[in-house]
C-alpha cells in the first residue's frame, strides 16, 4: 500500500489514488476550534489532553497524531516553528498552561500576551478581545476601520522598504527552520506542509489596510500598489532562494499566500485588478520557487466567491487552491471541479460549513461529503477537508462522519 505522503503527492500530480487523501489541521484554514477539539478527542475514545492552541485568533487546535491516525488524515503541518508530526514532548518547552480564564484549559505559546478583565473577557496583545460568549479573539471593525473623511491611508514606501529588511531571512533561522524539516520528514511518512511565513507573499486584496480600503487603491493608486508588491515580492525572491534549497528535500507543500478575494457573492476587485497588479508578481515568486524545487507544490488560500479567478490563480503558477468555498458565487462543486481538472489541486470543499455542516444532521453530512467528493476526486487532484476551519459548535459525530464519508 502506497504511504500517506505518497497518495497525496499522486493526487497532487493529477494521479488516480488508492483512496481520498485527507487533510486536518494542515494550515489554519483546516484545523478545529480548540473548543471543539476535546470533545473530538473524547469521542474518538482517545486519551484526554490540554489542546495546543497554535492559532490564538482563530481559537484551533493543533490535531495530535493519534487524532491523525484516528480521522485517517494523511497531512502534518509546520507552522512558524512547531509541528505536529512529533511527539508533544518534543517540542514540550515551546508550550504553556493557559485556561483562558476558566473556559478552556489549554496549551499557548505565549501566555503573557493574555489579559483576563473582571467580566471575563480576555484580551490579547491589549487589542483583540474574545468575550465571554465568543469561541475566537476580534477586533472593532475586524481591525480594518473604514474612515472616508480624509485620503485613504497609505504607507511610506521608502520607509516600508527600509522596515521590510528586517524580515529578510537570516542564516540562523534557515538553519533552525531546515533541522526541524529534516527532523519532521524523517519521523513522518505523511506529507509535510510547509507553513511558516518567511516565503509568503505578502500580498492581497485585504493585505495592506484591510478589503475595505486596498480594493480602492488599486483602482486609484496603482502606481502605488504597483511599487508596494515589488518591494514585498523582493522579499519574497530573497527568502526562498535562501530557504527552499535547504528544505526542498524535507517539505512536500509550501504555503505561498493567504487572500480571500471573494464574498459571498462575488469578488472584491475584478479579474482585470488581479491580472495588472497580483499575477505578474505572484508569477514571478511562483516561478522562482518551482525552479529551485520542482517537486514542491504551492499552495493559495483564497476564501469566498473566487470561481471567477480559477484560470489566473493557474496562470499565476500556484498548484493548489483552498478553500474550494463552492457554496458561494453560484456555482457547483461539479462547475469548480471542471473548471480546476487537471490544472490546480483543489484543497477543501468537502461539505457546505455554512449551512449542511452546522445545521444538518449526521446523515446530511455523510451524504453530502460523499456526493462532493465522489466528484472532486475524479482524475486525483484533491485533498479532502472541509471548506474552513471546523467551529466551536459542531459537534463530534458530525466531524467523524466527515472523515469517514470521505472514504
Amino acid at each position: 500500500m502506497p504511504t500517506s505522503r505518497e497518495i497525496v503527492l499522486q493526487s497532487l500530480n493529477f494521479q488516480t489514488t488508492a483512496r481520498v487523501p485527507k487533510d486536518l489541521g494542515g494550515m489554519r484554514s483546516t484545523c478545529i476550534s480548540a473548543f471543539a477539539y476535546p470533545k473530538l478527542v473524547a469521542a474518538l475514545h482517545l486519551p484526554p489532553r490540554l489542546p495546543r492552541v497554535e492559532d490564538t485568533g482563530q481559537m484551533l487546535a493543533l490535531p495530535d497524531l493519534d487524532v491523525l491516525d484516528a480521522l485517517g488524515v494523511d497531512v502534518v503541518t509546520i507552522l512558524d516553528g512547531v509541528t505536529n508530526a512529533l511527539p508533544p514532548d518534543e517540542q514540550a518547552d515551546l508550550w504553556h498552561a493557559y485556561d483562558f480564564n476558566g473556559r478552556l484549559p489549554a496549551q499557548v505559546r505565549w501566555p503573557q500576551n493574555f489579559t483576563a478583565l473582571p467580566d471575563g473577557t480576555i484580551l490579547q496583545h491589549e487589542r483583540s478581545r474574545m468575550v465571554p460568549d465568543s469561541y475566537v479573539f476580534d477586533e472593532e471593525h475586524a481591525g480594518q476601520p473604514l474612515d472616508l473623511s480624509d485620503d485613504l491611508p497609505k504607507y511610506n514606501l521608502k520607509q516600508y522598504r527600509k522596515d521590510i529588511k528586517t524580515h529578510y531571512i537570516q542564516d540562523k533561522q534557515v538553519i533552525a527552520i531546515r533541522e526541524l524539516c529534516k527532523r519532521v520528514r524523517e519521523s513522518t511518512d505523511r506529507a509535510v506542509f510547509f507553513n511558516d511565513g518567511v516565503i509568503q507573499a505578502w500580498m492581497g486584496i485585504g493585505s495592506h489596510g484591510g478589503v475595505a480600503i486596498f480594493p480602492m487603491l488599486c483602482i486609484t493608486e496603482p502606481d502605488y500598489v504597483t511599487e508596494l508588491h515589488e518591494i514585498v515580492t523582493e522579499r519574497s525572491l530573497y527568502n526562498a532562494r535562501a530557504l527552499l534549497p535547504e528544505i526542498r528535500k524535507y517539505v512536500d507543500v509550501v504555503m505561498m499566500t493567504a487572500d480571500d478575494w471573494g464574498t459571498q457573492n462575488n469578488l472584491f476587485a475584478s479579474p482585470k485588478v488581479y491580472r495588472n497588479l497580483f499575477l505578474p508578481y505572484y508569477q514571478r515568486i511562483n516561478t522562482a520557487c518551482h525552479q529551485i524545487a520542482p517537486q514542491v507544490k504551492l499552495f493559495m488560500h483564497n476564501c469566498g466567491a473566487v470561481y471567477d479567478l480559477i484560470d489566473l490563480v493557474v496562470e499565476s503558477g500556484f498548484d493548489i487552491l483552498n478553500p474550494v468555498q463552492w457554496p458561494a458565487g453560484g456555482h457547483s462543486y461539479r462547475e469548480w471541479k471542471d473548471k480546476a481538472r487537471g490544472r490546480v489541486t483543489l484543497w477543501g470543499g468537502g461539505v457546505n460549513a455554512q449551512a449542511t455542516l452546522p445545521l444538518g444532521t449526521v446523515e446530511d453530512v455523510r451524504r453530502e461529503v460523499s456526493e462532493v467528493v465522489a466528484t472532486l476526486v475524479q482524475d486525483g487532484g484533491y485533498v479532502f477537508c472541509n471548506i474552513h476551519n471546523i467551529l466551536a459548535e459542531i459537534a463530534p459525530d458530525k466531524v467523524i462522519a466527515m472523515y469517514q464519508a470521505a472514504e
